[in-house]
C-alpha cells in the first residue's frame, strides 16, 4: 500500500477519537522516525514519552523475539521466571517499595492506585491537583483537571477534588482525616510541563503522614531517566506509598506498574487483577529495557542533554517565548501565542513536537538523542519560534 492507500483506509475505520496527522509512519531507529516515503524526522515526542531507548532498541527487539518463541501470555497466578526477574529490578530501583502490580497502561496504574488507596484506608476522598493529568478512564480521569477531558462523562467517580499544585497551604486545607490519598505528577506533563519544587514534595509527605493518607506519586510520563533521575521522586528524597508508572517501562510494549510501599494494606487475592497484566512478553521487554537504561545511563543522559538543551533554548531570542522550563529531557517552551500552527511548522521541518495545553510546545526526545541532534532541533526552533504565526485556531 502507499502512503495514501493508508491514510484513507485509516480514516474510513477509525473510532474518530484521534485527530490524524498527513504523516504515515513506518520505521524508526533511535531519535529518528521514517515515513512511507523514505523521509526523516526528528522524533521530539517519543509517542507521548513512550520512546526513551528510542525507537527498534536492538537490545528490547531481541527480547521480544526470544521471548515470542517462548511464552506470549500467562495470568499471575501461575509464577514465571520474566517476571520474577523483572519484580526483583524493578523493586530495587525505589527504596521502600518492595512490591508491585502489573497492568498493561498508565491509566490502569492509576486505577490500581486509587482503588488501593480505598482498600488500604477505608477512605474515599482523593486530592489532586490543577491541571493535573491522570488519564481519561473513570477513576483516572475523575482525578484529572481538564474540564476538556471530562465535559460529557459526568458524573465521575465522587470523592475527588483538586488545589492550586506547589501551594502548600492549599493541599494542607484540603487534606482531612477523610482523605484515603494526595496524588501528584512530579512535572505536569500534559498540564503544561510545570516541575514540583522540593518544599511542595516534601509537605505532601508530612501531610500525608499526619492525616493518614496515602501519596501517590504519577511517574507515568517522567519514569525512567526522563527527568535526569530513574524517577522523579528522586529529584526531591522523599518516597512515595503508590507510584505508578507505564509508558517507556518496556520499551514501547504496552506495559504499566504500581510500585508499592509499606503502608498500603488489605491487598488480598480478588482486590484487582488484570488478566494481561505481567504477561511473559512484556515482563521480558521490560527486563531488557530497564536493563539497557541503566547500563547506558540514560538518566544521566537525560540530566547532560537536558541542560545543554535547555540552555540553547533559553538564548533564543523570540519575543514570541514567555518561558522555557523543565526537567532532563522533558521540557516545555511557552509562547505568548497558541502554540498549533508552531506545531504544524516544525512538522513541516522534520521536527515532531507535541503542545502541552494551547500555549506551550512540549519536548520528549528519545534519551538517545545525539548532541548533533539536538544543535539542529535548536536551528530549526531558532527559526521557527521567532516568527508570528497565526491560524484559525488563533
Amino acid at each position: 500500500m502507499n502512503a495514501q492507500q493508508i491514510i484513507d483506509i485509516e480514516n474510513k475505520h477509525t473510532s474518530g477519537t484521534y485527530a490524524k496527522q498527513p504523516l504515515v509512519i513506518v520505521r524508526g531507529k533511535g531519535a529518528l522516525l521514517f515515513d512511507a516515503n523514505g523521509e526523516e524526522y526528528l522524533d521530539c515526542s517519543s509517542g507521548h514519552g513512550v520512546a526513551n531507548l528510542g525507537h527498534a532498541h536492538p537490545k528490547v527487539a531481541e527480547a521480544i523475539y526470544k521471548q515470542a518463541n517462548t511464552l506470549i501470555t500467562l495470568f499471575e497466578s501461575f509464577p514465571n521466571d520474566q517476571r520474577a526477574t523483572l519484580m526483583e529490578k524493578i523493586t530495587s530501583l525505589v527504596d521502600g517499595l518492595d512490591r508491585v502490580f502489573f497492568c498493561n497502561s498508565g491509566t490502569e496504574a492509576v486505577e490500581a492506585a486509587l482503588k488501593f488507596s480505598r482498600i488500604s484506608t477505608g477512605r474515599k476522598n482523593v486530592v489532586a491537583a490543577m491541571r493535573a493529568f491522570h488519564g481519561r478512564t473513570f477513576g483516572s480521569l475523575s482525578a484529572t483537571f481538564n474540564k476538556k477531558y471530562r465535559e460529557g462523562f459526568e458524573p465521575l467517580v465522587p470523592g475527588f477534588s483538586h488545589v492550586a499544585y506547589n501551594n502548600i497551604e492549599a493541599l494542607d486545607k484540603a487534606v482531612t482525616n477523610e482523605t484515603a490519598a494526595v496524588i501528584l505528577e512530579m512535572v505536569q506533563g500534559e498540564g503544561g510541563v510545570y516541575p514540583a519544587n522540593a518544599e511542595y514534595v516534601q509537605a505532601a509527605r508530612r501531610i500525608c503522614d499526619e492525616r493518614g493518607a496515602l501519596f501517590i506519586v504519577d511517574e507515568i510520563q517522567t519514569g525512567f531517566g526522563r527527568t535526569g533521575k530513574m524517577f522523579a521522586i528522586q529529584h526531591f528524597g522523599v518516597t512515595p506509598d503508590l507510584l505508578t508508572c507505564a509508558k517507556s517501562l518496556a520499551g514501547g510494549v504496552p506495559m504499566g506498574a504500581v510500585l508499592i510501599g509499606h503502608n498500603v494494606k488489605n491487598l488480598t487475592p480478588g482486590v484487582h487483577g488484570s488478566t494481561f497484566g505481567g504477561n511473559p512478553l512484556a515482563c521480558a521487554a521490560a527486563v531488557a529495557a530497564l536493563t539497557a537504561i541503566e547500563e547506558e545511563d540514560l538518566a544521566g543522559q537525560a540530566a547532560a542533554k537536558g541542560k545543554y538543551l535547555m540552555d540553547k533554548l533559553k538564548k533564543i531570542e523570540s519575543p514570541n517565548i514567555r518561558e522555557v522550563r523543565g526537567m532532563g529531557l522533558m521540557i516545555g517552551i511557552e509562547m505568548k501565542q497558541k502554540v498549533v500552527p508552531y506545531i504544524r511548522e516544525l512538522q513541516d521541518l522534520h521536527i515532531i513536537a507535541l503542545n502541552a495545553g494551547m500555549t506551550v510546545v512540549r519536548l520528549l526526545p528519545p534519551l538517545v538523542i545525539t548532541y548533533q541532534q539536538i544543535d539542529h532541533l535548536v536551528d530549526v526552533l531558532s527559526e521557527v519560534l521567532t516568527k508570528n504565526l497565526v491560524s484559525e485556531e488563533n
